[in-house]
């Protein structure tokens, strides 16, 4: 596949703030096709990953896969070997198999650092598979929450989701309404036979000040979107592809929340007052729910704001994030 960083979507946004010219060049640097040396040791010390992925009918999810430190391994610059296997119904069980595309997210909340490797899926077996690395490029620690996991006992059958329905429930709610963090997971129309490595699933990162996501009567999710590296790789799949998946955990429970939704950017015309200092916004209309209860083997203990957000002024229900 051709190496080319940014697909039209992307490039179409970055055009559009003005960085056009400026991503072209430094681009093919920082997206590399390989893992550096940091990235591979980076990985390999992580308690968990988040991944993005997409079902059959091309709608993204966002999955979380967890281990004691080790259980992610390069072992190549092109290849990370990671030893586990989604639970049965979450819906990366269905359709993780060799050359299926993936997203991958290492993060580490305590130190603010994460980096992301895309791909697809090489050998699997019993103990786990492999990520044939197509991109891999770091991000900024803006807007993350510093916290550090612990691993929690938890034996017995696989934790089992509540049954999945097409609405926000009181207990999904709150917990959205509560949460300072959430991941995303979008994907390019032809994720599944890309032309470029640059034609694939991402997962991304949001964070801001508990209560950042506001909710609508409808179920409707709005984002702040403020400044960020520039790359768009969010936007730019959502401008292809409206289709989008989430991730919210409880991090003192363990619980966490998938949110399969479709999306639309609102450039102009938003409340300035409600989402100060937000570039445009984010809404996703909810159509699909699943809330899996103290499924995480891990806690986190209490954070502390990131100092991004920590030095702004902002209204209630107002915060930083990233694209």
């Amino acid at each position: 596949m051709a190496a080319a960083p940014f697909h039209a979507g992307e490039q179409a946004l970055q055009q559009r703030a003005g960085n056009l010219e400026r991503l072209a060049e430094i681009g093919p640097r920082v997206v590399r096709a390989a893992l550096p040396e940091q990235h591979q040791t980076f990985f390999a010390q992580l308690p968990f990953v988040v991944v993005g992925s997409v079902d059959a009918d091309g709608q993204p999810w966002a999955s979380v896969l967890a281990g004691r430190p080790g259980f992610v391994q390069a072992s190549s610059a092109e290849r990370l070997r990671i030893a586990a296997h989604p639970w049965p119904q979450d819906p990366l069980a269905q359709h993780l198999r060799p050359g299926a595309p993936l997203g991958l997210l290492g993060i580490e909340p305590h130190t603010r650092r994460r980096n992301r490797a895309n791909g697809q899926v090489g050998a699997m077996d019993a103990a786990g598979f492999e990520l044939l690395v197509s991109q891999s490029f770091g991000n900024c620690p803006k807007y993350i929450q510093a916290r550090e996991a612990r691993f929690v006992e938890q034996g017995g059958a696989a934790p089992q989701p509540l049954a999945r329905g097409d609405r926000l429930d009181a207990v999904a709610r709150r917990l959205i309404q509560n949460a300072d963090t959430l991941f995303i997971a979008s994907a390019h129309p032809a994720a599944r036979t890309p032309a470029s490595a640059a034609e694939g699933v991402d997962v991304s990162h949001r964070g801001g000040r508990p209560g950042f996501v506001r909710i609508d009567a409808d179920d409707t999710l709005t984002l702040p979107d403020f400044s960020g590296n520039g790359y768009f790789n969010t936007l730019g799949n959502l401008a292809l592809d409206a289709r989008a998946g989430l991730l919210f955990i409880d991090f003192e429970q363990g619980d966490m929340l998938q949110v399969a939704a479709s999306a639309e950017v609102v450039w102009d015309g938003f409340d300035a007052v409600a989402f100060a200092g937000a570039e445009r916004l984010l809404r996703l209309r909810v159509s699909t729910v699943q809330h899996w209860p103290r499924a995480m083997p891990l806690r986190w203990g209490a954070s502390v704001l990131s100092p991004h957000l920590a030095s702004r002024d902002r209204p209630t229900g107002t915060a930083g994030m990233e694209r």
